[in-house]
């Protein structure tokens, strides 16, 4: 056998021993990339009914709703991240100096995003002092609504007008809260005004009987009537009845209403502002 053929013999032989570890570690490293999906997406649906075993569980054990999606979204994030580190470690990946290198951009990102780490120990502190739950009604930063959910970095609201408002965690700790559901009665405050011509007894008597027609009225705390101001064109009566919290509009617009329409009924009069003009006339020397 010449040396052509020899050398060409070994060539082939070394194709075919080159092809042959390709298409094994083609194999290999296909079987691992199918392994780190699998895991990806089993985990990832795993995640997700754990999640909602864990909300049931809370829920059932009556755990405040707050507390429920705030630590279902924390559990949410953490179980998703052990997922993926599986996933890692199936594709052969060095994961503990991934780990480190995470943990040293964390730091970074950390030092660069300081204004959402407070926002999260905001959103902690929030559940655990509770100043406010799903489902309150209040005012935070001008912003009126009631809370819909209190995330991890943000809480989001409804106005009354149906706007969805978002205010960062901090921001809510840091503000004045105006909580109006915290307590379970609350008072409204109106005022009624009358002509001076108009009898004082007459119409606290006409208010008592909007009070007494008003069945979401409380009797306990007492509604109280009292004349506040001798106003310029007016006597004006302060009209404090109480009523539960969810009822607070309700009572509002009636007890409104019904004092109107029992001052025309009584023949009371409603003052509105009014000026008397005198002219005088300068005849000339």
């Amino acid at each position: 056998m010449d040396t052509n053929t020899v050398m060409a013999a070994e060539t082939v032989y070394e194709d075919a021993g080159f092809i042959e570890t390709v298409k094994t570690m083609g194999i290999d490293y296909g079987f691992r990339v199918l392994g780190a999906v699998v895991i990806l997406v089993v985990g990832f649906w795993v995640v997700r009914m754990l999640q909602k075993l864990l909300e049931k569980g809370m829920e059932h054990q009556k755990v405040d709703d707050t507390l429920v999606g705030f630590v279902s979204s924390l559990a949410h994030i953490g179980m998703k991240i052990a997922v993926i580190i599986a996933a890692l470690e199936a594709l052969q990946v060095k994961t503990a100096s991934l780990i480190a290198l995470l943990g040293a951009a964390g730091l970074a990102i950390g030092l660069a995003l300081q204004g959402s780490l407070s926002n999260f120990a905001a959103g902690v502190l929030m559940i655990i002092f509770k100043p406010i739950k799903l489902k309150d009604y209040v005012e935070i930063n001008g912003v009126t609504g009631t809370v819909q959910q209190i995330g991890i970095l943000t809480t989001e609201l409804d106005t009354l007008d149906n706007k969805h408002v978002v205010v960062a965690n901090a921001n809510v700790l840091s503000a004045n809260i105006i909580n109006y559901t915290y307590n379970d009665t609350r008072r409204v405050d109106l005022v009624a005004g009358i002509s001076y011509g108009d009898d004082i007894d007459k119409a606290r008597a006409a208010i008592e009987e909007v009070f007494a027609a008003t069945d979401k009225i409380l009797e306990h705390p007492k509604p109280s009537i009292l004349v506040n101001a001798m106003a310029d064109s007016s006597v004006n009566f302060s009209v404090r009845p109480w009523c539960k919290a969810g009822d607070y509009w309700a009572v509002y617009y009636s007890v409104t209403e019904g004092i109107k329409k029992k001052f025309d009924e009584r023949g009371i009069t409603i003052p509105f502002p009014q000026r008397d003009v005198h002219l005088y006339e300068h005849k000339g020397e």
